[in-house]
């Protein structure tokens, strides 16, 4: 946008007129010993908590002390099908069909639960396909699972990589890698969203890509639920795994969400781990008959659900169904920009951002280098007030949310960053 201005009024304009302002009185926003809000920028690592979360967590503490094992069908919210209650709303969060998401396990066991299904090497076809700066946890689970069909992860591994002197990935370099060895590749795992450089690739780019070569196509969503449109059903992606607990507010650690595309829903071909909760839900609980799979995302789920994290879910999830994630994200690039915006009025000498400058190509975070500063910048940073996220070698990572941050957080953000830098 050519509109953004310096000074505070600007900012305090914007949040005056921001249609999402009363959100983030919402969420618990960290204080300082004085009790001061810090300038919270690290939602691409784990959200704030929603106040409203203890509530839905009481709620079924509650159930479980009044009513013990009978919660399960005489709860407010019976447990037996808690996960179903999480749905639909996560399938509008992800750009997905009901059928196509179940909330389950966490997210590298989630991305396991799925290459034990998609992943199908064969003596010729068998390499998997990452980017090179892949979150560690996905790099570890391709290798394992190379290694665990009897292959050399050190050859069954092929990196998509950045051009010399460059962070960000190119489409290009992806097409020359699979016209040349498209044939041996059966998987392609990419971070929707990488971790690092904050790229938001084009799932459906990548997804013909690796189809037209005969590849699976999968993504680790984990940066991407709840900060961009993924639109996944779309995408055509055959699968897709992402945690809850950065944009999707529901708690360190918290369950995992997965996405299988509609036109796997009734294949029972496909080789699955499976338990009795993947099992018919109208003869589940004969317990003495044989398998019977359920069609869709829910036939890879194996066990009950944890309700008191489903619960922490289930309050996030309400009120981004409340919100829409099409207002999330417009907010979201506006934030985002005007982010970007006050950080090179410190000096485009001074400030490097790694983050793609197309807000197509983005979500909310911003990767920022500062010439001739190491972690000792960072660390004064969080002495300032300001929550931000470093990842090595050199870059700070800052995550305007814009369920919870304010125009005038990234405003004071950068004056101190501003103040630091002058000292």
């Amino acid at each position: 946008m050519s509109d953004y201005k310096l000074g505070p009024e600007y900012a305090l304009q914007q949040d005056q007129n921001d249609i999402l302002k009363s959100y983030r009185n919402q969420f618990h926003i960290p204080k300082d010993k004085k009790g001061n809000d810090l300038i919270y920028m690290t939602g691409n690592s784990l959200g704030l908590q929603p106040k409203q979360t203890k509530s839905y967590v009481n709620q079924e503490l509650d159930d479980w002390a009044k009513l013990g094992v009978e919660g399960h069908f005489g709860a407010k919210n019976p447990w037996l099908p808690y996960h179903e209650f999480l749905t639909e709303n996560m399938a509008k969060i992800v750009g997905a069909k009901p059928i196509e998401v179940i909330i389950m396990n966490t997210l590298t066991a989630n991305l396991h639960f799925m290459m034990a299904s998609f992943y199908q090497p064969t003596a010729s076809r068998y390499k998997i396909l990452i980017e090179s700066d892949a979150f560690p946890s996905d790099k570890y689970a391709v290798e394992s699972q190379l290694r665990h069909h009897g292959f050399n992860h050190e050859d069954g591994v092929v990196l998509w990589k950045p051009r010399q002197g460059e962070e960000l990935l190119n489409y290009e370099d992806l097409e020359d890698i699979l016209d040349e060895q498209g044939k041996e590749i059966a998987l392609i795992m990419i971070g929707g969203v990488n971790y690092y450089t904050g790229q938001f690739f084009d799932l459906k780019r990548i997804t013909d890509l690796g189809h037209k070569h005969g590849c699976i196509v999968g993504f680790d969503c984990a940066h991407g639920a709840g900060n961009v449109q993924l639109n996944l059903h779309d995408s055509g992606a055959d699968f897709a795994a992402w945690c809850t607990y950065k944009y999707l507010n529901s708690g360190p650690g918290s369950l995992a969400g997965c996405f299988v595309h509609e036109r796997h829903a009734y294949r029972k071909d496909l080789n699955r781990f499976a338990g009795w909760w993947s099992h018919n839900k109208e003869t589940r609980f004969n317990m003495r008959g044989e398998f019977d799979q359920l069609p869709g995302a829910e036939g890879w789920q194996l066990s009950n659900p944890p309700i008191l994290s489903m619960a922490a879910i289930k309050s996030s999830l309400d009120i981004f169904t409340e919100v829409g994630i099409v207002a999330l994200t417009e907010k979201s690039r506006k934030l985002t920009g005007y982010f970007e915006f006050l950080l090179k009025s410190l000096g485009e000498d001074i400030i490097r951002i790694i983050t793609p400058s197309n807000p197509e190509e983005r979500g909310c975070q911003l990767s920022i280098q500062v010439k001739n500063a190491d972690k000792l910048l960072h660390q004064k940073l969080t002495e300032a007030g300001v929550i931000s996220d470093w990842r090595e070698p050199d870059v700070i990572r800052c995550a305007p949310v814009p369920l919870y941050n304010s125009f005038e957080d990234v405003y004071r953000l950068v004056e101190k960053l501003r103040a630091i830098l002058n000292d």
